[in-house]
């Protein structure tokens, strides 16, 4: 099982294996209190993506796209795809105050309907 949540979220259990998949460390997290297990930083988008889009909601399929191009034949992909497998419930960590416009439900959707 792959989920989101924000990292500012309380840590549970039910996380599994944490992964940190932003770029940029949050703002207000201090490292030894933000409980992840790996900061997978190329897997976030790209300083130039993260720009254009600016989390403008009518950008978002065309981000998605970018983004997924991005990632496609990323080794970071590989290496998540490697966590995937290795743990039962993996929970991938964002900063973004917007739930339904942010790179890690586009890194969600995309592991979801590619598996492989």
């Amino acid at each position: 099982m792959v989920k989101i949540k924000r990292i500012y979220e309380p840590v549970a259990e039910t996380d599994g294996y944490r992964i940190l998949v932003d770029r940029l460390w949050p703002r207000g997290i201090k490292k030894e209190n933000a409980h992840i297990d790996k900061w997978l930083k190329d897997i976030a988008p790209s300083t130039a993506l993260r720009k254009w889009f600016n989390h403008e909601p009518e950008k978002w399929q065309l981000f998605i796209a970018k983004y997924r191009t991005e990632i496609g034949s990323s080794p970071a992909l590989q290496e998540l795809y490697s966590d995937i497998l290795k743990h039962q419930t993996v929970t991938l960590l964002f900063a973004a105050k917007d739930p339904q416009h942010n790179h890690a439900l586009a890194l969600l959707q995309t592991i979801t309907e590619h598996p492989d």
